[in-house]
C-alpha cells in the first residue's frame, strides 16, 4: 500500500491535508480528508454575557466574521426575545449581502480562477492570482481590488469596522444610516452590480467558451447526488439573510422545510476519530457512511445547494443568469461539484441587486434601528446562509443572560462528507494504475474541494477535556524525529 499526501493542501481558509492511499495494482483504495487545526469557541463562549457573543465569534475568522456577526446577533435577538425593527433589518441585510457578494468575488478570482484561467496543470508559480491577472489583464485585475475595498467599505460604513463589525444589537443596529452615507451605500451597490455581470462574462468567455473546461466540469467523477439544503424566502427563492430552511432530495424534490430554531430535530452531528471536524447529516434520512443518493443522509450546503434547493432569485438579473444556468446543464437539480463556481456568480449578482434594492428604500434611513429587549427567554438561534453554506448559532443562557451552552455549525461543516466523498471519487478518476501521479494531477483532486470554499478555521470543535495531540520534536539540521509525546491519539 502507498500513501501520497497532499499537505497541506492550497488555495482555502484554514489548513487540511488529504491522505490518499493506492494499493499494490495502482488503485486509489481509499482517501481521506484530515482537519487538523483546533478552535475550540463553542467552549470558551460558555460563561460569557450573551450579548457578547456577536463581538466574539467574529474573531472565529477574519475572512467570514460577518457571517458569525450575523448569526450571532440572531440568536442574541432570540435570547432577549427582541424582534429588530424593519429598518434595523434593512441595514442588517446591506451588510450581509455586501459581505457575500465580496467574499464571494474573492473566491472566484483568488482561490478558483487559477485552476481554469490558468489552467489545472499549469506551473504552481503561476496558477494563482496573479497568473490570473497576467491573463485577463490588469484593468480586470484593477476591478477586482476595487470590487474588494467598496464592499468593505460598505461594511464599515453599516458596520462600524470593515473586518469585525460590531454593529448589531439586540433588536437591531446601534447606529442609523445618514443622508450622505446612503448616497455612498447606493454608489456601491450599483457598481456591485456591474462587476457581478462582468464577473459572469468572464466565465462565460474563459470557461463555458472552453470544451474541455466543460467537460471536466460535466464529468462524473466530479460529481454526486445528495440532498440539497438552503435557506428561502415565503416564494422559495434564495435569502441569505432570513427565511425558512428548505431541503429538496437528489431528484430535486422538496424533502423538507423548517424554521431555523428546529434545526436539531432535522440535523444530527457524526465524528469520525481522524478529524477536527464533525460530520453532519439529515436525521430524517440517517447515517448510511460516505456515499450519496436517496438512502444516504448526506447532504450539500453551498452555492450550488442553494439554487438547487431553491425555486429561483428574488431579482431580475439573477434570475435570468439562475434560468441558463440551468438550461445549459440540463436541468435540475444539477449534481457537478464543479458548477458551484457557477452558482456562486449568480449569487453574487442576486446578492448585488439586493443590496440595491435595499439601499433605495426610503425607509433605509429611519431612525428606528431597533426595538427594545423585553427580558430573557433562555434560548436562542440565529441562521444565515455563509457563503460556504447554512450558519447555525444555537444559544442557551440562565435567567441572567450568561451563556450555559453554545453550539456551531458552520457552512463548510455541513458539507464536509460531501467533500470526503469528493475528494475520493476525483481520485479514483484521476489516478490509474501504472500513471504517473504528478502535481497537476493533485491539483485536479483539490479542485474537488477547492469548489465548496472550504473554511476550516470557522468550522473545527473540541471534546470535552479531550484534545487529541500529538508532538514530535525533530533535529533542526536532519528532520530526524528525537522523540513523540501523544495525548488522547
Amino acid at each position: 500500500m502507498k500513501k501520497v499526501s497532499i499537505d497541506p493542501i492550497t488555495r482555502l481558509e484554514g489548513h487540511g491535508k488529504i491522505e490518499i492511499f493506492v494499493d499494490d495494482n495502482g488503485e486509489v483504495a481509499n482517501v481521506y480528508f484530515q482537519i487538523p487545526e483546533l478552535r475550540g469557541f463553542e467552549r470558551f463562549c460558555v460563561g460569557r454575557p450573551v450579548e457578547e457573543l456577536a463581538r466574539i465569534t467574529p474573531r472565529i475568522c477574519g475572512v467570514c466574521p460577518e457571517a458569525h456577526h450575523m448569526a450571532a446577533a440572531k440568536a442574541i435577538d432570540a435570547c432577549y426575545g427582541a424582534e429588530p425593527t424593519r429598518t434595523g433589518k434593512m441595514l442588517r441585510e446591506i451588510l450581509y449581502n455586501a459581505f457575500s457578494a465580496g467574499d464571494h468575488t474573492t473566491h472566484f478570482f483568488v482561490l478558483a480562477a487559477p485552476d481554469f484561467v490558468v489552467g489545472p496543470m499549469a506551473d504552481p508559480a503561476e496558477r494563482n492570482i496573479l497568473g490570473v491577472v497576467a491573463k485577463v489583464g490588469p484593468e480586470l485585475g484593477g476591478e477586482v481590488i476595487k470590487m474588494r475595498a467598496w464592499s468593505h467599505e460598505l461594511i464599515e460604513i453599516i458596520g462600524g469596522r470593515s473586518v469585525h463589525p460590531v454593529s448589531t444589537v439586540p433588536g437591531g443596529v446601534s447606529k442609523p444610516l445618514n443622508d450622505e452615507e446612503a448616497a455612498r451605500v447606493r454608489e456601491i451597490a450599483d457598481y456591485q452590480v456591474e462587476f457581478a455581470q462582468v464577473a459572469i462574462k468572464v466565465f462565460n468567455d474563459v470557461v463555458l467558451a472552453n470544451s474541455a473546461y466543460v467537460d471536466l466540469i460535466m464529468s462524473d467523477m466530479y460529481a454526486h447526488k445528495t440532498y440539497y439544503m438552503g435557506m428561502v424566502d415565503e416564494n422559495n427563492h434564495i435569502n441569505v439573510y432570513d427565511g425558512d430552511i428548505r431541503v429538496v432530495d437528489p431528484d430535486g424534490k422538496e424533502f423538507v422545510k423548517f424554521a431555523p430554531k428546529d434545526y436539531l430535530d432535522h440535523i444530527t452531528e457524526r465524528v469520525e476519530p481522524y478529524s477536527y471536524l464533525v460530520y453532519p447529516y439529515l436525521t430524517g434520512v440517517g447515517w448510511k457512511g460516505f456515499v450519496d443518493g436517496k438512502d444516504s443522509g448526506v447532504y450539500r450546503a453551498a452555492p450550488l445547494a442553494r439554487v438547487n434547493a431553491a425555486d429561483g432569485m428574488a431579482t431580475p438579473l439573477a434570475q435570468a443568469e439562475y434560468e441558463r444556468m440551468f438550461e445549459t446543464l440540463g436541468g435540475k437539480p444539477v449534481h457537478a461539484t464543479l458548477a458551484t463556481h457557477w452558482a456562486r456568480l449568480v449569487e453574487l449578482l442576486y446578492m448585488a441587486e439586493r443590496t440595491q434594492q435595499l439601499a433605495n428604500d426610503p425607509d433605509v434611513t429611519s431612525p428606528d434601528i431597533h426595538s427594545q429587549p423585553t427580558g430573557i427567554t433562555g434560548e436562542g438561534v440565529g441562521v444565515v446562509e455563509a457563503p460556504r453554506g447554512t450558519l447555525y448559532h444555537h444559544y442557551k443562557t440562565d435567567d441572567k443572560g450568561i451563556v450555559t451552552a453554545c453550539n456551531l455549525i458552520v457552512g463548510t461543516t455541513n458539507n464536509n462528507a460531501a467533500i470526503s466523498m469528493s475528494l475520493k471519487k476525483a481520485a479514483q478518476g484521476l489516478i490509474k494504475p501504472g500513471g504517473e501521479i504528478t502535481e497537476g494531477l493533485l491539483n485536479e483532486v483539490e479542485m474537488a474541494f477547492r469548489a465548496y470554499d472550504p473554511c476550516f478555521g470557522c468550522a473545527t470543535h473540541t471534546l470535552f477535556g479531550e484534545m487529541p495531540l500529538e508532538v514530535a520534536v525533530r533535529d533542526r539540521n536532519s528532520g530526524e524525529v528525537l522523540n513523540t509525546v501523544k495525548r488522547f491519539v
